[in-house]
């Protein structure tokens, strides 16, 4: 679910200067910071290539970031979002606490931690990172952190904390339509139909449909009796995403 993973790969303000004496603090301070921007350079590009799953080059150009400065958090972020795809799961974890040991007000990393944590089952340690990503006071996208929160909560069936922590991300972002979904599968878990319809309606309303909307939308009209909705949500479905997991459940009719 990497869409709901924020890749935190931005220049860290500021590097403490040296003054061991003499007149080398100024050029030992211009040092760090040329070794800061390399180091910051190079872990976007990273995080470019992770983005399009060029695991192998995103690797390479992570090592020439810790080699150019090796206390570089966000670095050791995006080896551990690498790591994690690749279910190396011991090297993600290790690279995740490295990222949060180096700045503990990192909430890009402890998102992207908790979301592993999660993924994993080990849903109130991915909670707590949550949670303290979100006390950080300058973090720039706390809705993410809200929106993965809700998700783990959900997995690990706590729907009332998943509600929760989902409507307040659309607070702060009312129109994302991921986050419009989820609320709307929470819903319909929630038997909660009329209100599920209404969200379904929202996230048309400003994206594509996805497999996971049109199969919702499957599911929710059948529960709600009307076989005509119900029959266009499963053609669209079957002719959009005919390869996807949702046209499968359809086809052997396991709608629950």
């Amino acid at each position: 679910m990497k869409k709901w993973i924020v890749i935190g790969a931005a220049l860290l303000a500021g590097c403490a200067g040296h003054s061991a004496g003499g007149g080398g603090g100024i050029a030992n301070t211009e040092a760090d910071s040329g070794s800061r921007q390399r180091a910051s350079a190079f872990t976007d590009l990273a995080g470019a290539y992770f983005s399009r799953a060029q695991y192998k080059i995103a690797l390479d150009e992570l090592r020439k970031a810790i080699t150019a400065d090796s206390r570089f958090g966000p670095a050791y972020n995006i080896y551990g979002l690498i790591y994690m795809e690749l279910a190396e799961d011991k090297l993600a974890e290790e690279n995740f606490r490295r990222a949060i040991e180096l700045d503990r007000s990192d909430s890009e990393a402890r998102n992207n931690f908790g979301w592993f944590l999660c993924s994993r089952g080990r849903y109130d340690e991915g909670l707590e990172q949550f949670s303290a990503a979100l006390r950080n006071p300058l973090y720039a996208r706390p809705e993410q952190a809200m929106a993965n929160a809700g998700l783990c909560a959900e997995k690990k069936g706590d729907l009332a904390l998943a509600e929760a922590n989902l409507v307040k991300s659309l607070k702060l972002q009312p129109d994302n339509p991921n986050t419009i979904l989820k609320l709307a599968g929470l819903h319909f878990r929630q038997g909660r139909l009329m209100e599920t319809q209404r969200l379904l309606g929202r996230h048309a309303e400003l994206a594509p449909p996805t497999a996971e909307s049109l199969w919702l939308g499957v599911r929710l009209e059948r529960k709600l009796g009307d076989r005509t909705q119900e029959a266009a949500y499963g053609l669209q479905l079957r002719k959009r995403f005919p390869d996807s997991d949702e046209a499968r459940l359809l086809l052997a009719g396991q709608y629950e």
